[in-house]
């Protein structure tokens, strides 16, 4: 794995250049070539339903959406600017209550202009998923800086 492309930049990235995932909590565990590993702690304030407090599958998505774009800086060593042109989530059971949520994202194709991603979303073991996640991503969507730039550290080549 490219030493330009590690943990510590991508938090960097997450804290800096994605305020709202900064806020939430969201924590690069792994990351590797073939994709990234993060995590989000339990909150209470996040919880779909107070009186159970099972997870918001909008919390989720976020998760699973912020470690899918990422995992495409891992595959293709470069930073672009990307969007997210289609993700599909299949929720398979709900979120346990005080556990933290971990999402692996890999991507496992990409064309001149667009990255596909597969992510499931777990805790303690992937074998026992949360959500399983599909998407598609286009790269170099816009012209603005890409966000290692906006997050204030370079990497990568441009």
């Amino acid at each position: 794995m490219s030493t330009e492309f590690d943990i510590n930049q991508i938090q960097n990235i997450i804290d800096h250049g994605i305020p709202h995932c900064a806020e939430i909590g969201v924590k690069v565990h792994d990351m590797d070539a073939d994709g990234v590993i993060f995590s989000l702690p339990y909150q209470e304030r996040f919880a779909g339903n107070p009186v159970n407090g099972v997870l918001h599958g909008g919390i989720i998505t976020t998760l699973i959406d912020t470690a899918a774009g990422m995992c495409i800086y891992a595959k293709i060593k470069q930073y672009v600017p990307i969007a997210t042109l289609d993700l599909r989530i299949d929720y398979l059971k709900p979120a346990t209550p005080g556990e933290d949520v971990f999402t692996r994202a890999t991507c496992y194709k990409v064309t001149k202009q667009i990255a596909f991603v597969r992510a499931i979303a777990y805790h303690g073991d992937p074998e026992d998923p949360i959500a399983n996640s599909v998407g598609t991503f286009m790269l170099k969507s816009t012209g603005s800086p890409p966000l290692n730039e906006v997050s204030g550290k370079k990497g990568g080549a441009q």
